[in-house]
């Protein structure tokens, strides 16, 4: 394939068999697909990983970390500060993604629940009568509590029923085990890595399209803790070699065990493997001259604690660890490569960026459309973003200078919760003061003041999504289908049930009001 460097170079450079696999695929007897015109309407490329914190990208300052590819793309485009994870879990983090609504307005509140069908105009129902040929590969984790399932075509994919190729969620990305459902519905391996295997697929649909508008997503689910059980993350053999578990620096807020430093091993190896796979998806839009025309995207659905202050339960916490994640944008020619000061949340995503294509946003998306303070860097444009996690029973928000969390009165934690025995979510934290956040202000009678003020900010926010703070179990119980809520009410995620609500739930809140 054109423009790739030599095998004996990937070789050196600790890429995988995988790896070199995908650089040769598509190569064989045909010559490099080049667009014939290049459209108006730029294209977009909206890439994410799963379970990854700023801080495990070497453009975010981790010296130790090997991300050479994604660390040159932040150098030409933005690399925002603060990008928050409004609800830092999976599903809720897609469900607002792809709807650009709150959790209460599209229902997905917890893992492992459906988005509602026909609350609006969605992502990609927008993308396409925009006239956009959309592909999603990957992680999905949007239909139901079973996960070991195909999504079939229909309401159910939300508009993206075009090119579709997915697991639903699950935690095998060995070549031995990592598959997908294809077109006919069948459980069909990969037969590789599977983030290269899946960018091997979205590859081939940029090729097909490379002459028309085209809007990819590409949903990774490392480095998400697969092994975690095993007492280590798996990852490659070749790039686990990259890290010697006994010289990594662990987090300042984490203790130093062998276990942990595994767990950092293979963490890191599996960011790395991404970090191979995104360079020949950019190497591959260079190639069909698809680069200057293209808005890529990097993030993540939410970050990874990787133990950070003792906690087990990875994400769902408003430490930054579990909160902040990456987010480089580059669009040449039309974005200055910089870095950015500007607060964005997931909910902002939908209306942003369908702006900077050229379409309008419908009026159901519940984020601000940055698009205009991205291109003229007004980093001030934001005060604050808000923060939300159902099943743990807290609400905050999260400011330049500070993150702030509650807990709701009335409620209680949820099971998982109290399992790991994370026993409250009330913090305040100083980012500039206490970066790893070692030390919580809340309690502090001096901190009252700046208390109240983001108090004021956080229910605030509250009032504008229609939360009245409604505790965790009512919640689950007022609003899904009763034979989908489980054996476990408290979670009412798990391998049962479909994950199906009886409507939106602040409609389904409204008309089931004491």
């Amino acid at each position: 394939m054109k423009g790739l460097p030599n095998l004996c170079l990937l070789a050196c450079c600790g890429l995988s068999a995988g790896a070199v696999a995908m650089a040769e695929s598509g190569s064989a007897g045909a010559p490099p697909i080049h667009a014939a015109a290049v459209p108006a309407r730029p294209n977009l490329v909206f890439v994410f990983s799963d379970q990854q914190s700023s801080d495990m990208l070497g453009c975010y300052g981790n010296r130790e970390i090997k991300t050479p590819q994604l660390d040159a793309f932040a150098a030409e485009g933005v690399r925002f500060n603060h990008c928050i994870s409004n609800q830092p879990v999976c599903t809720p983090y897609r469900g607002i993604l792809l709807t650009g609504q709150h959790p209460l307005r599209c229902g997905a509140f917890k893992n492992d629940v459906r988005i509602v069908p026909g609350n609006g105009r969605y992502f990609g129902e927008v993308l396409r009568d925009a006239g956009y040929r959309l592909g999603y590969f990957g992680k999905w984790h949007l239909f139901g509590g079973d996960r070991n399932r195909p999504i079939p075509p229909g309401p159910f994919r939300y508009g993206f029923d075009q090119e579709f190729l997915s697991n639903n969620c699950t935690l095998q990305y060995d070549a031995r085990n990592a598959y997908f459902w294809n077109d006919q519905g069948q459980r069909q391996l990969y037969g590789d890595w599977e983030p290269y295997a899946q960018t091997r697929q979205a590859i081939g649909f940029v090729k097909e399209h490379a002459a028309r508008p085209f809007a990819l997503f590409l949903s990774w689910h490392a480095p998400h803790n697969w092994g975690q059980a095993q007492a280590g993350y798996g990852a490659p053999p070749e790039l686990l070699k990259l890290y010697d578990p006994n010289k990594i620096t662990l987090r300042g807020n984490v203790e130093n065990t062998p276990r942990h430093r595994r767990m950092y091993q293979g963490h890191m190896a599996m960011c790395t493997s991404l970090d191979n796979a995104f360079g020949e998806l950019l190497r591959e839009l260079k190639s069909l001259g698809l680069a200057e025309n293209t808005i890529v995207v990097y993030t993540s659905d939410h970050g990874d604690a990787l133990m950070s202050h003792g906690w087990p339960g990875n994400k769902g916490v408003p430490e930054i660890e579990s909160i902040r994640v990456p987010l480089l944008i580059r669009w040449p020619g039309h974005l200055q490569p910089r870095v950015s000061e500007l607060l964005v949340g997931t909910l902002d995503f939908m209306p942003t960026l369908l702006d900077m294509l050229g379409v309008a946003p419908p009026k159901t998306c519940q984020g601000r459309n940055l698009a205009a303070a991205i291109r003229t860097a007004d980093d001030r444009a934001v005060e604050s973003v808000p923060l939300f996690y159902f099943a743990g029973n807290w609400r905050g928000v999260y400011t330049r200078d500070h993150t702030y969390a509650y807990e709701l009165p009335g409620g209680e934690l949820d099971d998982y919760a109290k399992y790991v025995g994370w026993k409250r979510y009330a913090c305040l934290y100083d980012h500039a003061q206490d970066p790893r956040e070692l030390h919580n202000l809340f309690d502090q009678p001096e901190q009252q003041p700046l208390r109240d003020k983001l108090h004021a900010q956080t229910l605030a926010w509250m009032n504008t999504f229609g939360d009245t703070g409604l505790p965790y179990k009512e919640l689950v119980r007022r609003v899904m289908v009763a034979e989908d809520i489980g054996e476990d009410p408290g979670r009412g995620d798990g391998p049962f049930g479909q994950g199906r609500l009886k409507g939106p739930p602040l409609d389904v809140l409204a008309e089931t009001a004491p």
